[in-house]
């Protein structure tokens, strides 16, 4: 059964709920897939202490070398396909991750880069989603699972789940029906990718 199973790495950038859906999703058996390792370009994210209670490897991708900012991105998207081909990773899945992935990467990952985002794109991009809606008063918002390609939020959407925004919505109650959404979303979503790819 093991052999089956797709295997993927995870990155993350901050506390990496969406991280820990994924992988309680595959310890059910409602996904079927290995996590290769948790990757993180913040050595403080709060999600790799909990990749780690997971019994996960962790690797570290440090964009804040000295050098310059284009250098130290370069070295460590380099480590980053490294570790991609080192551990035989077949998806990257991007849960939280902050940083926009270079054409090379995502060329070298055709098809196989995921990402997860709190509006109905192509509304709302970039990182602040879920204030933007609530700024510009839509009655409407969700969450988007869409392939990644080398700009901000605009590969081919995959699936996605709308939101109602009530009247009494703070950023904080809609950030947590939003995510609530998210955890069940993605790995439904990755779970459905897995099973037409194998077919």
């Amino acid at each position: 059964m093991s052999a089956n199973l797709t295997k993927i790495a995870i990155l993350i950038s901050g506390r990496g709920s969406n991280m820990e859906a994924i992988v309680n999703a595959i310890n059910s058996g409602k996904l079927g897939a290995k996590v290769c390792f948790v990757g993180s370009d913040n050595e403080n994210a709060k999600g790799l202490q909990t990749a780690h209670d997971f019994g996960l490897k962790t690797l570290i991708f440090s964009y804040e070398e000295s050098g310059g900012k284009n250098s130290s991105k370069i070295k460590a998207e380099e480590d980053l396909l490294r570790a991609i081909h080192e551990n035989k990773a077949e998806w990257l899945i991007l849960a939280g991750f902050m940083r926009i992935l270079s054409k090379k990467i995502v060329k070298q990952m055709e098809g196989k880069v995921i990402n997860i985002h709190p509006s109905l794109l192509p509304s709302f991009k970039g990182a602040h989603a879920i204030h933007d809606a609530l700024l510009y008063g839509v009655k409407i918002t969700g969450v988007t699972v869409h392939f990644v390609d080398e700009f901000v939020d605009s590969g081919k959407i995959i699936a996605q789940t709308a939101v109602e925004i009530e009247e009494d919505d703070s950023l904080e109650s809609l950030s947590e029906r939003i995510h609530k959404i998210e955890h069940s979303l993605y790995p439904e979503t990755l779970s459905k990718l897995f099973v037409k790819e194998c077919k």
